[in-house]
């Protein structure tokens, strides 16, 4: 039996998740998309995600393997894994994109200054300034800092919009070159994240 062959009865497998023979669960594939039946596409409907995560809940519910077979109980946890796991990344944009670029083999890699636009250098260097004198015990400061958290969030709702429009670009060409602005972008917004962090940890009460 090849191991495009179901496992139980013999038969074809056709690559899914439970033989359309007798239905046995099949050993599970971890790629995320595939799991899902999906296209391997950076725009999706989040809707349809969660219809099938809940379908395929109900089907890989525990308590319908209590008494199946070994090989069941272990792809059925298998599964499971997976599915909450491929669940939890596919519904986040940015995740899904670190995802597929991963998958891809264009790896987000760590944050480099490169990546940090110049006016964007000066707030850092004002906003570390700010930090260290409200440390210190000035309070003056938090209007400042207050302000800067404003324009940090902006600019990464600004930066998960241009996402949404590669991920488009993208899914409509599969052109390697977006997938490189793309990486590029998400090392952006990871910098301005950690800003927004930064600023809401010393701001909090």
């Amino acid at each position: 039996m090849s191991a495009s062959n179901c496992w139980h009865c013999g038969s074809p497998a056709e690559e899914s998740l439970f033989c359309r023979f007798c239905n046995s669960l099949q050993r599970p594939t971890p790629d995320y998309y595939q799991f899902f039946d999906l296209e391997h596409k950076l725009s999706l409907d989040l809707d349809d995600l969660q219809k099938r995560f809940y379908t395929l809940s109900r089907r890989l519910h525990p308590d319908l393997f209590l008494r199946a077979s070994p090989m069941d109980r272990q792809f059925s946890l298998q599964a499971t894994a997976i599915l909450n796991d491929a669940y939890r990344t596919l519904r986040d944009p940015v995740a899904r994109a670190e995802y597929l670029l991963k998958e891809q083999a264009t790896e987000t890699g760590a944050q480099k200054s490169k990546d940090v636009p110049p006016e964007l250098l000066e707030e850092v260097f004002e906003l570390n300034e700010a930090l260290e004198e409200l440390r210190s015990g000035d309070t003056s400061v938090r209007p400042q800092l207050e302000e800067a958290h404003r324009k940090f969030l902006g600019l990464r709702a600004e930066a998960d919009r241009e996402l949404e429009q590669l991920f488009q670009r993208y899914d409509r060409t599969a052109d390697p070159k977006v997938l490189a602005d793309i990486r590029s972008l998400l090392s952006r917004r990871r910098y301005i994240d950690n800003l927004i962090t930064q600023v809401e940890k010393e701001l909090a009460p």
